[in-house]
């Protein structure tokens, strides 16, 4: 038996809202979208590398308010990225934790991702 990767569902309430976070800042790219029909809600799938998201305007899928936590190489080259965007409505820091480093963002949904560069055996973190 194989078990893939999970693709968590996020809940979004503007689609505007949703590509300006999504896209513009994180750099996410769109897969494909769907609608039922127009004027509709939408239901779409973004990957960024390896990462793939649900992203859903329907009632009922998924919950506001969630973490995803995302293990990263080379947090710190996110968080420059990140910083370069001047998204008005974020300035993540990278926190170092015993466990790794972390870079957490909110979504205007309120749903979180955190992002985090794994201690590895015997390292130390500053």
């Amino acid at each position: 038996m194989h078990l893939a990767p999970a693709v968590p569902s996020i809940r979004i309430f503007s689609e505007d809202k949703a590509r300006e976070f999504y896209m513009d800042f994180l750099g996410f790219s769109v897969d494909w979208e769907h609608r039922f029909g127009d004027n509709l809600p939408l239901y779409a799938q973004v990957r960024r590398s390896d990462l793939v998201l649900h992203l859903s305007e329907h009632h009922g899928d998924a919950t506001p308010g969630s973490t995803i936590f995302v293990p990263v190489r080379n947090i710190d080259a996110l968080h420059r990225e990140l910083q370069a965007t001047n998204y008005n409505y974020a300035r993540p820091g990278v926190e170092a934790l015993p466990w790794g480093k972390v870079l957490e963002v909110a979504d205007p949904f309120g749903n979180r991702i955190r992002f985090c560069e794994v201690q590895e055996e015997g390292e130390t973190r500053r």
